[in-house]
């Protein structure tokens, strides 16, 4: 028999323990997130649709951004146990300089259409954090209006390879003189992947107010009035432009790039020059003979070629390829601070995250960016600890492996 009794008023007041969130309704919304899960969720709340699935979709039917998330499913750490982890140490070296923790964010196209902040709020955080920061040429904030809003900060400018060889010219000069530490040639991009959230969303650049986007409008009253009373939403290195994604990129882009232009570009810029877009050992090895520092091993977050190479499964050949000649990196996927290690363990010198932050900048700005990072930064963290590792430096392949 259970014998019952009625609680002291003391035993209840004890259990009594309310949740003190910040009073800003942007704070409290973050507060509340405690994975890049949960700010993707928030993001798919706080924005319109095509925005939302211009970050988050792939090409094609998607199936290497699923690839993608299910390899990082696969991964089985091999933890050592009776370790002293009461501190780790997440800092690495990326270029020959420190960073404090194995991530950079990764450039993105139209940022500001996340949110009116863009790619300042972005790169400020990477300022914060002492990490790098990359600004894509399809950015919609100039290269110095960048260099202005982080002085501090290491700023890589990535690169597509235009038709227009003068205008490409200009923009690496405009890069250098703003004093970026690294180019990021990209060269996955030939034409532009078939983005079908796109193409049924009917999303342009700016967004077009169709009936469709004015009945959105009204789920998102705050996003639109942001977007129509800031500054224009345009791209800083090219002309208005009114189509697609995809008809910009085939109309701008240069399919007959070759070797040869990575040569001329080696040539001209004195900085360090990572290569982005490697998917074979084979391409990984020719790059670095052109003199390329880094390579990032990456499928454009499987939003160029469906079915492309999962970058996780490729690493571990990329990284016997270049044998050390360059750094590897990678990207694709990268949703968790577990993920992150995993990349690093497996022969990562770092990892690009993209969605990741993005989600963090529609959800709440600036503060949402910082919220994605602080995420990562304490699940790395944790995973180190639980893994019976006191630091990144001492991450090795043994310590990870890829179930069937």
């Amino acid at each position: 028999m259970v014998t019952r009794r009625v609680p002291r008023l003391s035993e209840v007041a004890e259990l009594i323990r309310p949740r003190l969130l910040p009073g800003d309704a942007t704070d409290r919304r973050l507060a509340r997130a405690a994975t890049i899960g949960d700010l993707r969720d928030l993001a798919r709340r706080t924005v319109p649709r095509a925005v939302f699935d211009y970050t988050d979709g792939a090409a094609g039917a998607e199936i290497s951004l699923r690839r993608s998330r299910e390899a990082f499913a696969r991964v089985e750490f091999c933890p050592s146990v009776l370790r002293d982890v009461s501190v780790v140490d997440t800092s690495t070296t990326v270029l020959g300089r420190p960073a404090t923790m194995p991530v950079a964010l990764a450039p993105t196209g139209f940022t500001r259409l996340m949110h009116t902040d863009g790619e300042r709020a972005v790169v400020r955080v990477a300022e914060r954090v002492g990490i790098p920061y990359g600004l894509s040429t399809m950015g919609t904030t100039s290269v110095e209006d960048v260099a202005a809003a982080a002085p501090g900060a290491r700023r890589w400018f990535q690169l597509y390879l235009w038709r227009d060889r003068e205008a490409s010219a200009g923009l690496v000069e405009r890069a250098r003189a703003a004093g970026y530490e690294a180019l990021v040639l990209t060269v996955d991009t030939p034409v532009a992947g078939p983005r079908l959230r796109d193409v049924r969303n009917g999303f342009t650049i700016p967004p077009a107010l169709s009936l469709r986007t004015m009945a959105n409008a009204a789920l998102h009253p705050r996003w639109w009035i942001d977007l129509l009373t800031t500054e224009p939403l345009e791209f800083a290195s090219l002309n208005s432009w009114g189509g697609t994604v995809a008809e910009l990129a085939d109309r701008v882009f240069e399919p007959a790039a070759t070797l040869t232009d990575l040569r001329a570009l080696r040539q001209a810029w004195p900085g360090a020059l990572v290569v982005k877009g490697v998917q074979t050992p084979e391409d990984a090895r020719a790059v670095v003979d052109e003199g390329a520092d880094a390579v990032v091993v990456s499928n454009h977050g499987g939003r160029q070629l469906d079915r492309a190479p999962t970058p996780l499964e490729q690493l571990p050949g990329v990284v016997a390829a270049v044998a050390g000649r360059a750094e590897v990196y990678l990207d694709g996927g990268v949703l968790d601070g577990a993920d992150v290690v995993a990349a690093v363990a497996a022969g990562a010198r770092t990892v690009l995250v993209g969605r990741a932050y993005l989600y963090g900048l529609m959800a709440g700005g600036e503060r949402g960016v910082q919220r994605a990072v602080d995420i990562l930064g304490a699940e790395v963290a944790r995973t180190l600890q639980l893994l019976g590792v006191p630091s990144v430096a001492e991450l090795t392949p043994d310590r990870v492996r890829l179930r069937p």
